[in-house]
């Protein structure tokens, strides 16, 4: 099974694909996504879906995982912004045929390490235990994709 972990952002959105085999867990790809803030909101949502839609074609993901959104009530603007960019990510992974999950930041944390509440660093080195890298993961964007990946595949096992 393949699995698309994505931390949904507008400026700034990270993405990890794995591999879930029977014994192991492989880490294929990670990274960002990056939108021009000087662009309008518009072109900026198609660059979103453009670069999403050719992760989803060159891996061809059967669930794509994605975090939900969450924001403080002192900044709508945000989460309106993250509402729209999560919306492309969700409709580029069902047309291009993945199943979609969601998350929430404090299940996500949970699967890894136990402790809904945990930091950036103790995810980090969860994660780099999980999938034996050599380094640990960063930026936390991409760190946080691969996580919203592994709490799937937790998820998926357990059911």
């Amino acid at each position: 099974m393949i699995i698309l972990g994505i931390d949904p952002g507008l400026q700034v959105c990270g993405y990890a694909v794995i591999k879930a085999e029977l014994l192991r867990t492989v880490l294929l790809e990670a990274g960002v996504f990056r939108t021009d803030g000087k662009k309008d909101l518009g072109q900026r949502l198609n660059q979103l879906a453009e670069d999403v839609r050719q992760v989803l074609q060159k891996y061809k993901p059967g669930v794509a995982a994605v975090e939900e959104l969450y924001s403080h009530y002192q900044h709508p603007r945000t989460a309106i912004l993250m509402g729209h960019a999560r919306g492309i990510l969700l409709q580029q992974a069902v047309a291009m045929g993945a199943e979609v999950r969601s998350f929430s930041a404090t299940r996500i944390k949970k699967a890894l390490t136990g402790n809904g509440h945990a930091g950036k660093a103790q995810m980090q080195r969860a994660i780099q235990s999980t999938l034996a890298l050599a380094k640990l993961p960063t930026p936390a964007d991409v760190a946080d994709a691969i996580a919203v990946a592994l709490c799937c595949i937790n998820d998926r096992r357990i059911k």
